[in-house]
Formats: C-alpha cells, sequence, structure tokens
C-alpha cells in the first residue's frame, strides 16, 4: 500500500543524499568525491524551501520550476530563507550537468538517485506512462527546523498522471505565501 503524502506539521524525511564534493552546486560538483549529505543536518534549525520535480532536463522543470526559483533566490532570502533546494529522483552527476546547462549559480541541487527522501514525502509516482520509471510528484515546501511549514502539492497526485500539472509549486506561488497573501 502507498504511503500517503505528509502533511503541513510533519517532519521532514531524515534521509542521506549520496552527492558529489567540489566546485559544482550539487552540495559540491563531480569533480571531487563523493560526500553523504544528511538532510537533518541540512533542515536543521534553518528556514529552508524545498522544491520537487518530476525530472532533470523535462520541459517544464528545465523552463519554468527550476528557473522561476533561481530567479527569486535573492526575494526568498530578503524573507528569511537560509536556503533553496532543488529535489529530483536523478543522480548527482544529471543534476550538475543540468545546472550548469541552464547557469543555476543560487538554487542548491539536491540528487535524490535512489528516491529515498521522495518516498519518505509521499510523493513517489509511477511515470511509466513517459518511460520515466519512478519520479517525484511536483511539489514545494517551506520547512523550518526539519518540520514542513507549509506544502504546496500540485492537485491529482497519482501514478501514470496524464497530465503535468504546476499550478502551485511555483516561485512565484511560494514568494506570495511567504509576503502574506491570505488567499493561500
Amino acid at each position: 500500500m502507498k504511503q500517503q503524502p505528509l502533511k503541513e506539521g510533519s517532519s521532514a524525511p531524515e534521509i542521506v543524499l549520496k552527492t558529489r564534493e567540489g566546485d559544482g552546486p550539487v552540495c559540491g560538483g563531480s569533480d571531487g568525491h563523493w560526500q553523504d549529505v544528511a538532510t537533518k543536518e541540512l533542515f536543521s534549525r534553518k528556514k529552508i524551501i524545498v522544491f520537487a520535480l518530476p525530472g532533470a532536463y523535462t520541459p517544464t522543470c528545465s523552463s519554468m520550476h527550476l528557473p522561476g526559483y533561481e530567479a527569486h533566490y535573492d526575494e526568498f532570502k530578503k524573507h528569511g530563507i537560509d536556503e533553496v533546494y532543488c529535489m529530483s529522483v536523478n543522480d548527482a552527476f544529471v543534476m550538475e550537468q543540468w545546472a550548469n546547462k541552464l547557469g543555476i549559480e543560487k538554487v542548491k541541487m539536491l540528487p535524490d538517485g535512489n528516491a529515498d527522501f521522495t518516498r519518505g514525502m509521499g510523493m513517489l509516482v509511477r511515470k511509466e506512462n513517459l518511460g520515466f520509471g519512478e519520479r517525484s510528484w511536483r511539489y514545494a515546501m517551506l520547512v523550518e527546523d526539519g518540520i514542513i511549514k507549509k506544502l504546496f502539492s500540485e492537485p491529482g497526485i497519482s501514478d501514470n498522471c496524464p497530465t503535468d500539472p504546476f499550478e502551485v509549486s511555483d516561485a512565484d506561488t511560494m514568494l506570495s505565501y511567504l509576503k502574506g497573501d491570505q488567499a493561500l
């Protein structure tokens, strides 16, 4: 039986991500060595944004989702955000090359190659209809000291979804929330 997605007030999953330490945007980069990074360390005593998407190099992820968070990064910082992380069920090498191709310099890339974080969030979906295997459902969340304070999950979470909803996990929605837009 599939786990239900986590809700606001839940603790974010505490897992270890396999990253590369070096000179790139993936909590380091590929010119170095393997580095285990615990989400507990990344999220503790911090106010962060994590947004997750189905995959590197995919159209919506590459043209709007990741670039939107990069473009608004400095505004997020002005609202007390310590860091902005992009999470995808891809490996560190793919995440680094994707960030390089898009010119991402501020948002940190978090590779969830084994889908451990995504599974722990209850956001792992099958996308065999697109040949993707298992991937993350699209969402964004505000996490404070490891606790999910606000979660914007795209509607209709399902396996083999015939569409790619992108309505509420965007940077503008998160920024509106941080500015106090009561309609959210």
